[in-house]
């Protein structure tokens, strides 16, 4: 879909969710998505680090350095409580919006 957000608003709640059980660094969010979506979605990271600078931005994580299990050093990124809540929200939404284009995608009428 050229020209849409609907990507841009996906990646994000993608990302809060991958960070829900704590800390990750963008790496491993990438690594999260892939893994969780059966291989289907996979990240740039020109598309990452910058979803990850809105949604810090935003005031939905917060981003401390830390080292990486390699010992790489790394900025790790975690929910804020805005980011919980924001979450929280964009799940239900999210669910309403399948049930919504699922029962048109299911229709009978022509």
């Amino acid at each position: 879909m050229s020209g849409s957000n609907l990507f841009t608003g996906t990646l994000d709640i993608l990302i809060l969710r991958a960070v829900q059980v704590g800390p990750l660094h963008g790496y491993a969010i990438g690594q999260w998505i892939k893994r969780q979506s059966r291989d289907e979605l996979q990240i740039e990271e020109g598309v990452l680090y910058p979803a990850l600078h809105r949604l810090a931005r935003r005031g939905l994580l917060e981003a401390r350095w830390g080292r990486t299990d390699t010992g790489r050093r790394a900025r790790f990124y975690a929910l804020t409580p805005a980011g919980k809540e924001t979450l929280a929200q964009e799940r239900a939404r999210w669910t309403r919006h399948v049930s919504a284009v699922n029962a048109a995608l299911d229709s009978s009428e022509a």
